[in-house]
């Protein structure tokens, strides 16, 4: 989504906002891969399985490796753990080196174990990691029991890490899944208190983060929380240096430690509105070939975050899909980076806005979504992508049948096709192809598919319809005509449009197929899944502006199976907050700011607001 160049005080793109308004004044088994930096600044990605597992541990100590560096190393960036699969999972930290004056790998050993004190130890091995992939660790732990809670921690040169709790997914039949998702955390926004808030919830299976996880910018912000390095992100340190911040927030250790992640990117984790062969916060005259700057991103993305390699021949795929039992099947997309043609140059771009030709996800994703939905034997289906899927308009409802008047069909198509699209970046912009996911969804028949949306800072929970502005398609007040729903997030810290926060009413009445709109508050969103049912909530902060991890639940709304629509319900499902024994592992914000405050002023001596 469009941003200012160098982020001000207010956004470019809020402003563009609202002068649009008229109210402007299976997966599969990783093998580790390396990408080689040379001196031009390119990337080589280079596979460096060692083949001595049937699934390899990326940093995993070679025994023939004669010297380890014995400097005294220290874990200021936390454990964290991702893509749980039933037998596996991906635990992550990072071994930072104090005043290293040798080239030799460091070396460690890390615990799996069934309880919080790591006495019922399942496994435990060695690991190494060395300055290729900046002192990261990543280990694709196998052979673990399906749907089990593990905790786990990492030992190098005598320091011991904080303890990590994950969890495998789960096999069969399930009663219930608690999924929680969020996006967009510009660090010089705020404080991530929504990060504490997830963290404090031990009832969450499981937490998707769907893009934006770091911002490119060199943003200063108000709250002393300015970007490191203090400039735009280009160089693979630069990338590595705005991670490694990121992860040094002690409410993101929080969550990660707390439970699982799956993430995907979105555009700022490279830059801003980036597409497949470039991106429009990317100057190749002063910042170099965009496939190189994509590369270095990539390779950061891939060190810093517990993710698996799906093609580590190949890894800006990261489309992807897990299974919970047999209650859910979630496929993750990537809208951004492997498939995504050209934005439109503006929302009045009609002819490339409806060029059928145009894709945003790339053919062959595409064609995987489709199988991925024809396959699954899930009760329901989500679908975790970044840019909101449904249409935000401003027109008429469609009353004009453009055959009927072929020379003025470009000019009322901004009428007749539901309004005028206010953020190309997004599905808006890309039409048809949004209408071949309906359409799959519609020729086979299926229910209970929910789309997961980040992005746009703002909260929405709407039905997905074909042509949601056709009254003889959707009805919009009872939902009937929609196909699916979509649940889109708001954002960690980065800015809405609280501005326009007395107009969502104004808002549902021009797009129908809106049931909730919410323009200024940040949180996230926690679906709780039944057989019966899926439910989706809106939990808020009450600040960003100071750490405070209090929270407050707004509304939610329910799909009952196999009806395909939302109806709202305002109260929250049953769930458990987090035991004392994991509140005491996890910490409090303040006790964990406290402990990581010197860390962070040793780690930033470089010290606007940005739209997503």
């Amino acid at each position: 989504m469009s941003g200012p160049r160098k982020p001000a005080g207010h956004s470019a793109s809020r402003r563009g906002f609202l002068r649009r308004a008229g109210l402007a004044g299976s997966s599969l088994a990783i093998t580790p891969w390396l990408a080689a930096c040379h001196d031009d600044g390119s990337v080589d990605l280079r596979n460096t399985s060692d083949d001595k597992d049937d699934r390899n541990d990326e940093g995993s100590a070679d025994p023939g490796m004669p010297a380890i560096s014995d400097a005294v190393v220290r874990f200021e960036h936390g454990v964290a753990s991702g893509d749980p699969l039933t037998d596996a999972v991906v635990l992550w930290t990072r071994v930072t080196p104090q005043d290293k004056s040798d080239d030799l790998p460091i070396g460690g050993r890390y615990v799996v174990a069934r309880d919080e004190s790591l006495s019922d130890i399942v496994v435990e091995d060695d690991f190494r990691t060395d300055a290729r992939r900046d002192y990261t660790v990543k280990i694709d732990r196998n052979r673990l029991v399906p749907g089990t809670t593990y905790f786990y921690r990492f030992i190098a040169n005598g320091t011991v890490s904080p303890v990590g709790r994950t969890r495998t997914a789960p096999v069969g039949p399930i009663e219930r899944a608690r999924i929680a998702f969020t996006s967009c955390s510009q660090y010089p926004d705020g404080y991530f208190n929504v990060y504490a808030a997830m963290a404090t919830h031990a009832d969450i299976d499981l937490v998707l983060h769907l893009g934006d996880y770091i911002y490119e910018y060199g943003s200063a912000g108000e709250l002393g929380r300015a970007h490191a390095p203090d400039h735009e992100i280009v160089t693979l340190a630069d990338y590595r240096m705005r991670h490694a911040q990121y992860k040094r927030d002690p409410d993101l250790q929080a969550l990660h430690g707390a439970h699982p992640m799956i993430v995907v990117w979105d555009d700022h984790e490279s830059t801003n509105d980036s597409w497949k062969d470039g991106a429009e916060n990317h100057q190749p005259d002063t910042e170099g070939d965009w496939v190189s700057r994509k590369a270095r991103s990539i390779q950061a993305y891939y060190e810093w975050l517990p993710i698996r390699a799906v093609e580590p021949e190949r890894p800006e795929r990261i489309y992807r899909r897990f299974s919970w039992g047999n209650l859910v099947d979630l496929i993750m997309l990537d809208t951004r980076l492997i498939g995504r043609d050209q934005q439109a140059s503006s929302p009045l771009d009609s002819s490339t806005i409806y060029d059928e030709r145009r894709t945003l996800l790339g053919f062959e994703q595409e064609a995987w979504l489709t199988t991925e939905l024809t396959r699954s034997v899930a009760q329901w289906k989500l679908i975790g992508q970044q840019v909101m899927f449904m249409p935000l308009r401003l027109g008429l409802p469609r009353l004009i049948d453009l055959e009927l008047l072929p020379a003025l069909s470009d000019k009322l198509s901004l009428l007749t096709e539901g309004g005028i699209a206010l953020n190309v970046d997004q599905w808006d912009g890309y039409p048809a192809a949004r209408g071949r996911v309906i359409d799959q969804i519609r020729i086979q028949g299926l229910n209970n598919v929910a789309v997961l949306a980040g992005d746009i800072h703002t909260s929405w929970a709407q039905d997905v319809s074909e042509d949601p502005n056709n009254p003889l398609v959707y009805n919009p007040i009872t939902g009937e005509g929609a196909r699916a729903v979509e649940f889109v997030s708001p954002s960690v810290t980065s800015s809405g449009l609280p501005e326009l926060q007395p107009l969502r009413d104004s808002l549902r009445l021009l797009n129908p197929h809106m049931k909730y709109v919410d323009l200024a508050n940040h949180g996230y969103v926690l679906l709780d899944i039944t057989a019966e049912r899926l439910q989706g909530e809106f939990w808020y902060v009450n600040t960003i502006a100071e750490r405070d991890a209090s929270e407050r639940f707004a509304t939610s709304f329910v799909t009952v199976s196999g009806d395909n629509r939302l109806q709202e319900q305002r109260t929250a499902s049953t769930g458990e907050t987090a035991t004392a024994d994991l509140a005491q592992s996890i910490g409090t914000a303040e006790a964990r700011n406290d402990a990581l405050e010197p860390v962070v002023r040793e780690a930033s001596p470089q010290t606007a607001l940005a739209s997503a």
